[in-house]
């Protein structure tokens, strides 16, 4: 017999004080069927350090997806952001018959076998090879903004001083998932509520980035 396609959410938070609730609510909103057994979790994992293959939950799906299987992800950079892995880990699941979706614009990834003409499965490719693309270059431009906000924080008067000020109300995890978060489609109210932090310092973060960077590094976080 058969088995039923079935659709499996990949989650991937930072923060132990995070949940996978919310990416949950948001991929059901949008219209997926998600039994509850086929969410699967990966909480503290940094996706452009850890390939999924090598994450404690990530890799049950290898074994978990079979042909007629649906991946859900976020976006793509629940997968990873390089280049090279996000674009092998769809390029692998296609292969195996599973198609790959995103919460975010619902971008589709069509398993091999339903693409019997060559020019759909090109322009798939062709698409699959941008959106990996982009991921890896938000990582990048993020990466190269936070040492421009370490640099001048370093250089600044500010940076000798004892007094660190009161604690920031987030962690550098919290704080990537923000400004990730800001390049979405996601209202400042729906970021704060997801995240757990105020509106007022989502605001902060978007207007002053080097502010939020500089509270961090005072508090050695």
């Amino acid at each position: 017999m058969t088995p039923t396609p079935k659709t499996v959410l990949y989650v991937r938070v930072s923060t132990a004080g995070q949940t996978s609730a919310h990416q949950l609510t948001q991929a059901r909103a949008a219209g997926f069927h998600i039994e509850d057994e086929h969410v699967i979790t990966d909480h503290g994992v940094s996706g452009v350090k850890t390939i999924i293959k090598e994450r404690d939950q990530g890799r049950r799906l290898f074994d978990l997806l079979q042909a007629g299987d649906t991946l859900l992800v976020r976006w793509v950079d629940r997968l990873g952001r390089n280049y090279r892995d996000v674009k092998q880990v769809i390029e692998h699941f296609n292969a195996k018959g599973v198609t790959v979706k995103t919460v975010i614009n619902n971008m589709t990834f069509e398993a091999d076998y339903k693409l019997s003409d060559p020019t759909l499965k090109a322009a798939r490719d062709a698409i699959l090879a941008f959106m990996a693309a982009l991921a890896e270059a938000d990582n990048k431009a993020k990466s190269e903004a936070r040492q421009a906000g370490i640099d001048h924080v370093r250089a600044s008067p500010e940076a000798k001083r004892k007094y660190r000020g009161k604690p920031p109300s987030f962690d550098r995890a919290t704080l990537e998932m923000v400004q990730s978060m800001l390049t979405q489609d996601r209202t400042i109210s729906e970021i704060a509520r997801d995240v757990g932090i105020s509106r007022q310092t989502v605001h902060r973060i978007q207007d002053e980035p080097q502010w939020a960077d500089a509270a961090l590094i005072r508090w050695g976080m």
